[in-house]
């Protein structure tokens, strides 16, 4: 060592600085990826207890929000570019440290904080969670990654679209590959219709309200919070952004809830499809967590109708129980088996099967769906499916209606099942589902309905309704 190398003093070692918004935001990445956590369920105690330590502010919530949400979202894209920028295979590199860099590539590509920022701090959170050693590999990935905005690394990192359209497409809106041809085929058209539908898939969805009839009313809501009418649903209202909706003295109290108008549209065309007969006996067969339920149960109530809801998952009973608690007209809910029911054949006059499903339907909402789901998770959904329609049609009375319902536009999900079903069982007909949907355009040819993000602003729910013949 040189004299002049002996005398220079030695830096003093910095401690790393622990950034609370940037902390909670890996914290809650680190769940969804360890837990199989789902973000919309780990987020919001996070961020209440950093409001009760009085670590954040709401502009701190909005932006640990847009991390968690824009990362997740965008988490195919970023791999592929992190992917460009390191010499190892992605899958050698350890979950906290694509999480620290798919945050950090978020800050650089996806959000206005100043480039020197968004390596600085992502820098920081390695030193914290990860250590110096790993940090420096970090902040390497990330000022490669700062070379270039996003435009430039898709074009540099996607398939050309003439030469694989899927895969082009897989990259450019993160959704993975047989996700993208699922939802295609299932949209049909060209090009545009479906780079739509995955743009919008990657669009933070507003909260949507609903005023439970006969308990609260869309004038209650807007009067006590900022918000926008339902486009077509007349019980919703979409809230502002940054609105607080446990804070509504209404939906504390049940009267009224936060509800997906796409939801709202399944159980009303329910309702509103024309019966001969009584119309006394309503069955919501899979109840959980209490949505439509509760919608289905204040629609029978006024018309002097009561609700079975039937739930096979206790805990999920018990959120049904919870969400229809002060519904003035008569309702039950039991923890029970929709494929082996306690009740006799015929008891009903309507008939709700909201089916387990991938939950494709409902990407915008639990963007990290996308990623666990795998074609083969069709083939297990796919026999329960089949047996809860078939035992929805054996519920009803003659004359009666039954509504299958996925959150999953998939084909094999929806129509195929309602095919087999119906070729199966006999003895029932689709009727046309369109005109209880009114004011709702896109439909497409029926008689069935599948709604879309990109074109009616909901979750890509599916119903069909059937007519109970023989």
């Amino acid at each position: 060592m040189s004299e002049q190398a002996r005398r220079r003093p030695h830096k003093p070692y910095r401690r790393p600085q622990k950034d609370p918004v940037r902390m909670l935001a890996f914290e809650a990445l680190r769940a969804v990826d360890e837990r199989d956590a789902y973000a919309n369920l780990v987020l919001p105690p996070l961020l209440r207890k950093a409001r009760e330590k009085g670590d954040f502010d709401g502009r701190d919530a909005a932006l640990a929000t847009e991390l968690v949400y824009g990362t997740l979202r965008r988490q195919g894209t970023y791999d592929a570019i992190i992917s460009a920028c390191i010499d190892r295979p992605l899958r050698e590199v350890d979950p906290p440290v694509l999480d620290v860099l798919a945050l950090g590539a978020h800050q650089l590509l996806g959000t206005r904080i100043p480039t020197h920022a968004a390596v600085s701090a992502s820098v920081e959170l390695a030193r914290v969670v990860l250590g110096d050693g790993r940090a420096k590999f970090v902040n390497a990935v990330l000022r490669k990654i700062s070379q270039q905005d996003l435009d430039a690394w898709v074009a540099h990192v996607a398939p050309p679209y003439d030469k694989d359209a899927e895969d082009h497409l897989a990259v450019v809106h993160s959704h993975p590959r047989w996700v993208v041809s699922a939802l295609w085929d299932a949209l049909g058209g060209g090009r545009a219709g479906i780079e739509d539908l995955l743009e919008a898939d990657n669009e933070r969805p507003e909260v949507t309200l609903v005023a439970r009839p006969g308990r609260s009313t869309t004038e209650e809501l807007a009067a006590v919070t900022e918000t926008l009418p339902g486009r077509w649903s007349p019980y919703a209202l979409r809230m502002a952004e940054g609105g607080e909706p446990g804070a509504i003295e209404a939906v504390k109290e049940g009267r009224a809830g936060v509800q997906d108008e796409g939801s709202q549209l399944v159980a009303l065309a329910l309702a509103n499809a024309p019966l001969e007969g009584s119309d006394a006996r309503w069955l919501d067969g899979c109840a959980g967590p209490g949505g439509k339920a509760a919608l289905l149960a204040a629609l029978a109530s006024e018309r002097g109708a009561a609700l079975l809801a039937s739930e096979k998952q206790p805990h999920r009973a018990r959120l049904v129980e919870r969400a229809l608690a002060g519904n003035p007209g008569p309702y039950q809910v039991i923890a029970a088996d929709g494929t082996r029911p306690p009740w006799r054949p015929g008891s009903f006059d309507r008939v709700l099967m909201d089916v387990p499903c991938s939950g494709l339907g409902a990407l915008r909402r639990r963007p990290e769906a996308r990623w666990r789901r795998r074609p083969e998770d069709l083939d297990g959904f796919a026999p329960l499916q089949r047996a809860l329609l078939t035992e929805a049609l054996s519920a009803v009375r003659v004359g009666g209606i039954v509504g299958y319902a996925t959150c999953s536009p998939h084909l094999a999900e929806t129509r195929v099942v309602v095919d087999d079903v119906l070729k199966k069982v006999g003895g029932a007909e689709l009727i046309d589902a369109r005109p209880f949907m009114p004011g709702v355009p896109a439909l497409g040819d029926g008689p069935d309905v599948q709604l879309w993000p990109h074109l009616h602003g909901t979750d890509a729910m599916y119903l069909a309704l059937l007519r109970r013949t023989a």
